[in-house]
């Protein structure tokens, strides 16, 4: 049985991430693990930068034609990859 002052691990790591401004950088590196198993290669290839800044994702693509498909699924790239992360990280998604 627990004591009101044990917290779980779990609990601890978030406070520790939140007080020192850590989870939006853990956040970010976690996202560019997982872009190319999301997005696939031809996508991955093609990205040359992923920025994620206040729950907003900056993309920066190489390719004017994947750009324009991309912007047709915004909505679907923030399901995906949250649902990648497992948690509501990105509200927006910008391309450049």
């Amino acid at each position: 049985m627990r004591n009101n002052n044990e917290h779980s691990l779990k609990d601890l790591i978030a406070v520790m991430l939140k007080q020192q401004r850590l989870k939006n950088k853990l956040n970010e590196v976690r996202l560019i693990e997982s872009w190319e198993k999301v997005m696939g290669p031809t996508i991955a290839q093609r990205t040359l930068e992923i920025t994620l800044k206040n729950e907003t994702l900056y993309l920066k693509i190489a390719s004017a034609p994947l750009k324009q498909e991309l912007r047709y699924n915004l909505a679907r790239i923030v399901e995906l990859l949250n649902e990648s992360l497992g948690e509501a990280v990105i509200k927006e998604v910008v391309i450049q």
